[in-house]
Order: C-alpha cells, then structure tokens, then sequence
C-alpha cells in the first residue's frame, strides 16, 4: 500500500445518525458528506468506551479499556502504554496534535506527539472524581442544566473549535513537512458537537425548532426500563428540567453544532487541497463516542445504544475505495494498525496481540474474524456494562442484571429488546460465550471498581470528593471549570 500523510480528525459527541451521507434527511453536513463520497463509509462502527476519556485511551493505544485500565473520566491517558503517535515517532515520523485530546496532562512526548497545539486535557490533572464513586450513584445537578441553557448563541467550546479550525489551516500551509522524507500523521480533535448545546446563530437558523425531528420513545410510556438505565437516569438527569419548547431547542442547537462542526471541516479540507497536501494525503473522521440526544429519554452518552456507542468513521484519499459503504462491525481500536499501515511504518512486535486491524483493509474488503468490543465503568453505571454485535445481534451484557438484545436487522432503532425472551436463549447464551472469549465481566467489574476506589482514597475519600463536587464538561484551554 502507498505510503502517504494522514490527517485525521475527531469530533466530540457525534451522533451518527446525525449526518447526511449516513442518512439523516434534513442536516447539512456537505463536507462530511463530500468525504463520504470520494471514500468509505463504515456504517457499522462503534466506540471502544462511550465516555471521552477511555475512548481517547483506547483509541490512542489500540487496545481494549479493560486491557489498559483508563476506566472513566478521572484516569486518563498518560502515556503508559504505547501509542500509535509513540510508534510512528520512533521512526521518524511528524506526529502533531491540535485541539481536544483529553488525557492526563500536556506532555506532549509522553502522549506520543512531536507538539500539541491548543490541547484540551482532564480538569486540573484530576477529571471527573465524582465518575469514580459508584457504589451509591451521586445525583449529578449539573446535568439539568442541559436543558434550559440550549439554544442560539456562542460558548467557550465555540470559540474553541473556530481556533482548533484556524490553527490547523495555518498548520497545514505554513508548517506541514513538504518534501520530509516519511510522511506526516496530523490529528485534529474538535468539541463539537458535545454539550453545552449551543449553537452559532447562523447555524442553529439553519433548524427551525417547529421542524426539527422529535426523538424516538421520548415520551416516559414509551422509555424503555431496565435496571442499569433506570440507576443511569437517575444519576445522570439530564431530562428532568425539560420539556417540550426544551426538547426543541436542543435538538436544533444540536444540529447546529454539527453542522458548524462541518463548516470547521470544510475550511481544513479546502486548505489541504489548496497546499496540494491533498493528493498524498489520507483523511479519516470519526468521533470519540455519539449522544443519546433525547431518545428514550436519555441524553449525552453512556449507553450502549447505537445512538450513544454508534460513531461516525468514513476515509478517504489514496486507494481507499470510493464511493463505498463497508458494514463490516469495526472499532476505535482498528484506527492504530491503520495509521501503522497508512504511513508505511514497521509494526513493533509488541503490538503483534492488539485487537484491531487496519480500517484501510477492510475498507478493500477484508473481513477479520474477532468480536468487536465496548465497555463501560463509569459515570451513572452501576455495574460493568459490555457490548458485542455478533452477526446482526447486538448483545449487551450487565455483571449482575439482566441482559438486553436487539436484532439491528429487523430492529435498527432498538425498540424490542429480546434479552428476556425466552425464545431468544439459544442466541444470548452463543453471545455471552462469545464475549467471555475477550473478556471476563466478573473479573473486570471487580478490577475496575477497585482501581477507582484507590482513586477516591488517593484524592480523600469519598465524601471529600462529594464535598468538592464536579463539573459540567471540560474548559478549554484558558477557562476555569465551573463546579457545583
């Protein structure tokens, strides 16, 4: 395969459905959707976590969470164990990061980058301790307020992303290697379109609130109950402040922010097509993790629903086919062989047993046989929670409580869940044996919660962190985080 560049950009929060080349009829996303069109679109991919922290970590290593034990929000990467950015530096490459990377602090070597630009790590070098108790779920406040702020206007994240944007442009004119002699791996990670749901007037107009969509099984009859969501929804309350006006308004800011997210997009990739870095060039898109955004009830991440563990992935540039929709089940996971691959770097040995395979062979059609993995130990859960797809199944296991199944063929939006149903047993028993071939969910849940107890005594316990309290999301880079 060619060795070229490779600029990959990932977004914050974005739903997958949320997008025109993955068929939503109304957003305006026409750079995304160019990409999608002169490359592959992975319909089928999912986060390894859906929460940014440990999505970041294994995204960045290539390796499951509970292989690498960045848990949740308040243990986060800290160079550890290898990165992709580590390998492909070791041989020479150009490895540059701007914008949002959310690991444990700015070293940029120890994280794996020749330089940050404007990063965006945990708050304080602590990050959300209030994820590590789960014991007793805290009721977060902060969550309430999702509601009632959403609308027009502009926010700390706003201004971010613009400069995240600029930096970039002015990166790939000015400071890009032109004639190095290995090529160049350039990430980008934007916030949008993560809460606080406020979009630009000039895209949040783009939504009339009368006209946006209503989400599906919003109404409490409908929202399905489970344990584990219930426990979720009571910790994390997002929806107890809404109502309909509400509902609305952060659906249309929601897509206001993907559609700026776009707009950012669009001037990197007219800029990498203006320097003529296009040509030698591979692009990826994805995002660490999607958004409920209302339906069941339900808003942010967390969920092992396809809105929430669902992510975007599409590539595109030299020889990745075009105009392609690949369904093979792929993961964050499979984003380091390809950067390995993509360069024209040597694999290490070491990484011989990572999980993932290059996306930029199953894009050209290769299917590797493996069971595609997410997991969550975090914020609102009161267990390990654990996804696999095996075949059209999309199994959902929880240490302790019932399990949940769906038939993404017949059921794509996942509204009959089969994990109870008799009739079912045989394919929950083939699954859950399944995932106990890459994991073992007693053992992890135990070793998790462990690891975030010596958290909560490293930093004075339990009710010195309910005291402090916590915050809503992570400033970016010269703002204060606002507690509560």
């Amino acid at each position: 395969m060619q060795s070229t560049n490779l600029l990959f950009i990932m977004s914050d929060e974005h739903n997958k459905r949320v997008l025109g080349s993955y068929g939503h009829p109304t957003i305006e996303t026409p750079n995304l959707d160019r990409l999608a069109a002169r490359g592959t679109r992975f319909s089928d991919a999912y986060t390894n976590c859906p929460i940014c922290v440990p999505a970041r970590a294994s995204f960045a290593t290539g390796q499951y969470v509970h292989a690498i034990r960045y848990w949740d929000n308040a243990i986060a990467y800290d160079g550890r164990v290898p990165s992709w950015g580590h390998r492909l530096m070791a041989q020479g490459h150009r490895v540059t990061s701007i914008g949002k990377l959310h690991y444990a602090d700015s070293d940029a070597k120890r994280n794996g980058f020749d330089e940050e630009i404007l990063p965006l790590h945990i708050v304080n070098g602590m990050g959300d301790l209030l994820g590590l108790i789960r014991d007793e779920l805290p009721r977060r406040a902060g969550s309430v307020r999702l509601g009632p702020e959403a609308g027009r206007g502009e926010s700390e994240y706003t201004h971010y992303d613009r400069s995240i944007a600029d930096e970039t442009v002015r990166w790939l004119k000015k400071k890009a290697p032109k004639d190095g002699e290995r090529p160049w791996a350039l990430y980008v990670g934007f916030v949008s379109p993560h809460f606080p749901l406020i979009a630009p007037p000039e895209f949040y107009d783009l939504y009339p609130e009368d006209r946006v969509p209503w989400p599906d099984m919003y109404e409490h009859a409908k929202r399905p109950r489970h344990p584990f969501i219930d426990a979720m929804r009571k910790c994390l309350c997002f929806d107890e402040a809404f109502d309909a006006p509400m509902v609305r308004r952060a659906i249309a800011a929601y897509m206001g922010l993907v559609s700026f997210l776009d707009d950012n997009i669009g001037k990197i990739l007219r800029a990498l097509d203006e320097t003529g870095l296009a040509r030698n060039t591979r692009v990826i898109y994805s995002s660490d993790h999607g958004d409920n955004l209302g339906t069941r009830g339900m808003w942010g991440k967390s969920t092992m629903y396809e809105e929430s563990a669902g992510i975007p992935l599409i590539a595109a540039g030299p020889e990745v086919p075009k105009g392609n929709v690949c369904a093979t089940p792929v993961s964050l996971v499979d984003a380091f062989p390809a950067f390995i691959q993509g360069l024209g770097a040597r694999p290490d040995p070491q990484d011989a047993r990572l999980p993932g395979h290059s996306l930029l062979d199953i894009a050209q059609g290769y299917v590797p046989q493996r069971t595609i993995l997410s997991e969550y130990h975090a914020a609102g859960a009161p267990c390990g929670s654990y996804m696999i797809r095996h075949g059209k199944y999309k199994y959902i296991h929880y240490v302790g409580l019932p399990p949940m199944l769906f038939d993404l063929e017949a059921d794509p939006y996942e509204r009959a869940d089969l994990g109870r149903d008799p009739g079912y047993q045989r394919v929950i028993t083939e699954c859950e044996t399944t995932l106990r071939k890459v994991v073992d969910p007693e053992a992890v849940d135990t070793l998790a919660k462990a690891d975030q107890q010596a958290h909560i005594e490293k930093h004075g316990g339990k009710e010195a962190i309910l005291k402090r309290g916590t915050f809503r999301y992570s400033p970016p880079p010269g703002a204060k985080a606002s507690y509560y």
